[in-house]
């Protein structure tokens, strides 16, 4: 288990995005029937999922809270030193969000730019990441942004996933401030548990099959309930502290029934515990700063929250950290636009205005 503590660096903001589309218990009771998608809810907690549209991507979502970030931070794109991405479901195979990103807001050319490829451990380890490059002199000022369209692959047939993935992105602003509590993490990783929460299709292994999302409930059930706690321990331990000196424990949203179990086993009181998944599903990486956003945006905008977060999932992959966190200039779930611009390509297809740039240009060069 990796562990340790970085100093000098602090939150400033956080801005969630939600697609438009809306698919509740309703669609679910056509699909699979009223008494089990009635079941389903009451056991996950989750009620509705936020959908991307067609022509949506994860980045789409990413793009729109980023410049929503930046605008309410007042912080020019100029100002950014460091850009990173933490997602499993990307526009293409390459290049990578990031680049993509820093393209559309405007970022400098200077930008270090990057993903990272994890899922619900992501927004963890993205703070931990960007954490220690500021802390490093790397860098003044992050943006990490974190989160999937999930949806994009999901069998909808299938009730052990279809119920429970929504989509969205979060961005989280990070600034180097030497006054800035310091942050405690704990990480660990065991890649026995990869055929349990796969997408095996798409890529090198498969790559005549198109990517769908297979999950053995049980199997993550049981590894959770073994790694979370002594993740959530190890942190606290890290930082000095106990669960009772926190002001907020926010797991990752997977389901009501894991959420509750966990915080029984760390001792947290149901009142310390965040739940925020209702109207939202299981939301990979960004699943703990939309917490952040729809559960305790008074309190971070007014006051510092000290804050235990933990993510686990895909991988095996855990994290938790304990982090100070507030006042926040900005602490907000917002909507995504209607539609980003999109092109036709020579093939007909539908394409990014970017990326139809680029096949225009290798058109005229060809």
């Amino acid at each position: 288990m990796t562990a340790g503590v970085v100093g000098g660096v602090a939150v400033r903001g956080v801005v969630s995005c939600l697609p438009a589309r809306v698919e509740g218990v309703a669609e679910m009771a056509a699909r699979f029937g009223a008494d089990a998608a009635r079941r389903i809810a009451d056991a996950t907690g989750i009620e509705n999922r936020r959908l991307v549209a067609a022509d949506q991507c994860f980045s789409d979502l990413a793009c729109d809270a980023a410049a929503g970030l930046l605008a309410d931070l007042q912080w020019s794109p100029d100002s950014i030193d460091i850009l990173i991405v933490v997602t499993q479901t990307p526009d293409h195979v390459f290049p990578g969000v990031a680049p993509l990103l820093q393209h559309r807001l405007g970022l400098n050319r200077a930008t270090a730019a990057f993903d990272v490829g994890l899922g619900c451990s992501g927004y963890v380890y993205g703070l931990w990441l960007a954490a220690h490059l500021l802390a490093s002199g790397a860098g003044k000022r992050a943006l990490l942004a974190v989160g999937d369209a999930t949806s994009q692959l999901v069998d909808t047939a299938d009730r052990a996933t279809a119920p429970l993935f929504g989509d969205a992105a979060a961005v989280t602003a990070l600034e180097r401030d030497a006054a800035a509590h310091p942050m405690a993490f704990s990480l660990g990783t065991d890649g026995a548990g990869a055929p349990y929460l796969i997408a095996a299709g798409g890529a090198g292994r498969r790559p005549d099959e198109k990517p769908k999302l297979f999950m053995d409930g049980t199997q993550v059930f049981a590894f959770t309930l073994r790694e979370a706690p002594a993740s959530m321990a190890a942190a606290l331990a890290v930082a000095g502290v106990g669960v009772g000196d926190i002001n907020h424990v926010v797991m990752h949203q997977a389901n009501k029934q894991m959420i509750e179990r966990l915080a029984r086993k760390i001792g947290a009181a149901p009142e310390q515990t965040v739940l925020a998944l209702a109207d939202s599903g299981n939301v990979s990486s960004a699943s703990i700063p939309l917490a952040l956003t729809i559960a305790l945006t008074e309190q971070l905008k007014s006051s510092s929250r000290r804050l235990l977060l933990s993510g686990f999932g895909v991988g095996w992959s855990w994290g938790s950290a304990v982090i100070q966190v507030g006042p926040l200039a900005t602490c907000r779930t917002m909507q995504a636009t209607a539609q980003h611009p999109l092109r036709q390509s020579a093939a007909g297809q539908k394409m990014p205005a970017y990326a139809a740039k680029g096949a225009d240009q290798s058109a005229k060069s060809a």
